[in-house]
This record gives structure tokens, C-alpha cells and sequence, in this order.
């Protein structure tokens, strides 16, 4: 990538939802050679390198002409990212007002959504089973705040219930069941009576944008944690492009921020199967995770200039600091002594600069997939991220230069047999 941020614009434009995301990693992984490894079909153990797709998953690797015993290289991300979903029965609303019925998904800033034009996207189930896309990627809904006048002390402390405030307006007229899908479906440009079930989220369509005096900073949604899916699918080119030494593998789940206990998350058996294949089968399985290890990329959290107190002032990130280790000694983080050094190790090859993040401990720390799959798998694994700014809002900051840092990184980490 001769402009890193520019490519991770381009990418988080094309991703408003996981499987979009997904769509696009698949794209950009068949124009470098990469191929289908279905589930209902026999395992492919040929060199080359393979995706494997289930839902808002996706897994990819490569296996070269002589790596059929090489250490295993894990990257782990995740596609999905808190907002809006759509519920079964969408339509609601009244006294002239078209409504969406919404749940709460993961932990967003619910007021980052006010007062914001937004998109829809996702994906339509049709009866016979077919799964279409859709994506409407322009102004469409709004959640519109209360005016200062019926509430004066909103300034004071803004309080939201979030099955009666956060319900976006997209339309006047009566409500009508089925309008909303009657809608998408002429969007995706199928039948609405075909349509039996969809997966839909709100996004914000506005386009990611570099800011500041000399473009140092870089804004977009879902920061967290398309950043990290975009530099891992970057790093599993690159290592595969210098002839990697190892079998490097990416993956991207679903329903991180959900707690990662789905069929597609973390806390399911999809990573797992395919790592005990790569490593020749169940007999092979405990000598190559032993010698294996995972890189656990999520964002996290900058130094916030306005809130200094809710920071460790001796393990602070700064943006374009370059990635941050994540540590924490009650296993929020999977880090230990010899991950971090393989990481530092990646770092130093890749001459990227690198710092540590560590929770104040009066204000605990989010968690990630690490120490899920380290649990489920036995395999030594590191968390690290690039440091953002408003995590978990519909619109992210972060350093221009720490995306394409990730990436280099990773890069080395993928392909370090030691």
C-alpha cells in the first residue's frame, strides 16, 4: 500500500457491516491468488492460499510449497462493531411519523447516534435460502434529539432510554407493516413476499476523512475494529508476497462485541477446526499449537487530552505512537512475558515504533478475543492495538500513521518462525 490510511478509507467505506466486510476482505484476497475452501467440501491441503466464509466470518491462510510442518501465525480480529440493529418487525412509529424498531447492539455511545444522518445495510434471507446483500449508503434515517427547550437541563447530564429514544425517524406517512422491508428489498433488487429474514444495521455513510493541521489524524465509523481487519488482511498479503517461513492465518469474527458466543465468534469451533488441519490432524495438533502463536488485534484506548484522569500516567498511547501492547494482570488481555517479546521482536524487525497500554486500575478495561482463544485453543497469544479516540462512537479517531504501523508489524509477526 503505497497510502495505508487511504486504503483503510476506502476499505471501511465498502464495509458497513460485517458481511460487507467480509465481501470485501474476500475480494481483495481472490486478486491475490487466494481460493474457496467451502465447508461442505473435502479439505483442500495443497499449497496456495484459502478463505473459508461463514456468515460475518471469515478465516484465510497459506500454506507454501515446503511449510507443511511450519509454526503456526495466528491474526485475530473481529468485523462487527457497536450500533443499531434492526428488529424482526421493524415498522413503528405515529402521529405521522415513519419509525424503525431498533435493539441495542454491543456497547455503543448511544448519543454519537443523535442528530446523525445514517445509512442501512446487512443482508436479506429469501425463502429458497438465497442471502443478498444490500446496502443503502446515503442519508436515510435519523434519531432526532430533544430541543434545549423542553429540556433544560440536558446539559447537565443527558440521559437516554433506549427503547423510546433511540428509534430513528425515516419517513413521514402512516405506519404500514412491511414498508421498511418493501423498501430494502426493491433496493437489493429482489421480490419483497421472498424476503423471510434479515440482518440489518444502521451505519454512518459519511466518508472517512483525514484531519488536522497536517492531516495527522484519520476519522471514520467503526474504527473498532475495521482497522485491525484491514491491516490484518494487508499483513497476510504482504507475509505472503516475502515467502513466509510459517503458515500465517487470518481471522476476522463476528459478535465480538456481543461476547463472542455465537457459531461465527471466538468462543465457537470454527478457528479451532481449521488450525487442527493446518497442523496435519488431531495427532499433530499439541506439538503445532505448542509452538504456535496468535496476535489479538483490537483498538484501544488513546490519551484523552480533556480526561487525564482516567489514564495510567506511566502506560499512556499516543496517536502515531505505533501499536500498543495491552496488558492486564486479571486477564482481560492475554499478554505474558514471552508474547510480548515475540511482539517486540515483530516490531523492531519491521522498524516500527511500538508503546504499552495498561489500564488505570480504578477504571477497568474492556476485553477482546485473546484470552477467549487463548483458553479455547492453549495457544500463547498477545493483544496489541493502535490507540483511538471516542471508542465505541458512531464516528472513531486515531493517528494517520498507526493503521499503516499495525499492518507492517503484523506483517513481521506473520512471518517470524522463532
Amino acid at each position: 500500500m503505497t497510502d495505508p490510511v487511504a486504503d483503510l478509507a476506502a476499505f471501511i467505506a465498502a464495509s458497513p457491516t460485517p458481511y460487507h466486510a467480509v465481501a470485501e476482505c474476500v475480494r481483495r484476497l481472490s486478486e491475490a491468488g487466494f481460493t474457496e475452501q467451502v465447508e461442505t467440501q473435502d479439505w483442500d491441503d495443497s499449497p496456495g492460499g484459502r478463505y473459508l466464509v461463514r456468515d460475518g466470518t471469515l478465516l484465510a491462510w497459506y500454506v507454501g510449497e515446503n511449510t507443511g510442518r511450519a509454526p503456526i501465525r495466528v491474526y485475530a480480529a473481529h468485523t462487527d462493531s457497536p450500533t443499531l440493529k434492526i428488529k424482526p418487525q421493524p415498522d413503528t412509529g405515529s402521529l405521522g411519523w415513519r419509525q424503525a424498531a431498533i435493539e441495542v447492539y454491543g456497547g455503543p455511545l448511544w448519543n454519537s447516534w443523535l442528530d446523525r444522518d445514517l445509512g442501512l445495510a446487512g443482508r436479506l434471507a429469501l425463502l429458497d435460502g438465497t442471502v443478498v446483500p444490500v446496502n443503502v449508503d446515503r442519508p436515510l434515517l435519523r434519531v432526532p434529539q430533544l430541543a434545549i427547550h423542553l429540556d433544560r437541563d440536558v446539559n447537565q447530564g443527558l440521559k437516554l432510554d433506549a427503547h423510546r429514544h433511540l428509534l430513528p425517524v425515516w419517513g413521514l406517512g402512516d405506519v404500514t407493516d412491511g414498508d421498511l422491508i418493501d423498501f430494502l428489498a426493491a433496493e437489493a433488487g429482489v421480490e419483497a413476499n421472498r424476503v423471510a429474514g434479515h440482518d440489518l444495521v444502521v451505519h454512518d455513510p459519511t466518508p472517512p476523512a483525514r484531519l488536522g493541521r497536517d492531516g495527522e489524524l484519520f476519522a471514520s465509523p467503526r474504527l473498532d475494529n475495521q482497522a485491525s481487519l484491514h491491516a490484518g488482511v494487508s499483513a497476510l498479503l504482504a507475509a505472503v508476497a516475502a515467502g513466509p517461513a510459517t503458515i500465517p492465518v487470518m481471522v476476522g469474527f463476528d459478535h465480538e462485541e456481543v461476547g463472542s458466543s455465537s457459531a461465527t465468534g471466538a468462543g465457537g469451533p470454527l478457528l479451532e477446526q481449521v488450525l487442527t488441519r493446518l497442523a496435519g490432524g488431531a495427532d499433530r495438533r499439541w506439538q503445532a499449537f505448542a509452538v504456535a502463536r496468535c496476535l489479538s488485534v483490537d483498538v484501544t484506548q488513546a490519551v484523552h487530552p480533556n480526561y487525564l484522569e482516567r489514564h495510567d500516567p506511566l502506560h499512556l498511547t499516543f496517536p502515531n505512537g505505533g501499536p500498543a501492547l495491552k496488558v492486564n494482570s486479571n486477564q482481560r488481555y492475554a499478554t505474558d512475558a514471552p508474547g510480548a517479546a515475540a511482539w517486540r521482536r515483530a516490531c523492531a524487525n519491521a522498524g516500527v515504533p511500538n508503546q504499552v497500554f495498561v489500564a488505570r486500575n480504578t477504571v477497568p478495561c474492556g476485553s477482546t478475543v485473546g484470552p477467549i482463544l487463548s483458553t479455547r485453543l492453549g495457544i500463547r497469544t498477545v493483544d496489541v492495538g493502535i490507540g483511538v479516540l471516542s471508542m465505541h462512537s458512531a464516528r472513531e479517531l486515531c493517528g494517520a500513521d498507526d493503521p499503516g504501523h499495525m499492518a507492517v508489524a503484523a506483517t513481521a509477526f506473520l512471518g517470524d518462525p522463532d
